[in-house]
């Protein structure tokens, strides 16, 4: 896969520090970025999935982690990059067919420890965000997900909503809209 880890403006000091930290990262492994078997951890490619109208983002219940969070997982080795692989994720996760990538650069980053699970140590997961649109809100979960909602993406800026989602929604929120 190819990378794209310094097209991104941050948002905040949060992402900002994220930003350098996956930097930093990539050019300690620079063969091995996106391989699971990194000890340290990997790179990840999730999609911030907004309705076409722009006024709702799709958040799935993690089976896994218990938590609502963005349709995304591992780049594998065939994805011709991370945009790909997290349009692959976002049509394997949520069965939606009509989506758009917005842009090859990147929407927003985030680094999260993955704690130990069955045999696999503790890690981070190094998360490129791409904006994609859904033309369809019509959601089929996979079995990595107990859940999905079609959340607005006022409610998401709560101060209650964790942080890298909250920063997601502000970000929608101050697009302009074609």
């Amino acid at each position: 896969p190819t990378r794209r880890s310094s097209d991104l403006i941050a948002y905040d000091d949060d992402e900002e520090n994220h930003r350098r930290k996956i930097i930093a990262f990539i050019e300690r492994e620079p063969r091995q970025w996106w391989k699971r078997s990194t000890l340290e951890g990997h790179i990840t490619a999730s999609a911030w999935v907004l309705n076409a109208p722009r006024t709702h983002a799709l958040l799935l219940h993690h089976a896994k982690l218990n938590c609502w969070v963005q349709p995304g997982g591992h780049v594998d080795d065939s994805d011709a990059s991370v945009s790909a692989g997290a349009m692959r994720e976002a049509i394997e996760e949520t069965g939606l067919t009509s989506l758009s990538l917005e842009s090859e650069s990147l929407f927003d980053v985030d680094v999260h420890s993955i704690p130990e699970r069955k045999g696999e140590p503790a890690h981070l997961h190094y998360d490129l965000r791409y904006l994609i649109i859904s033309r369809d809100t019509l959601v089929m979960i996979s079995d990595e997900s107990l859940g999905a909602r079609w959340i607005p993406l006022d409610e998401l800026t709560q101060p209650s909503i964790e942080r890298s989602i909250s920063r997601m929604a502000e970000k929608s929120l101050r697009m302009d809209i074609p």
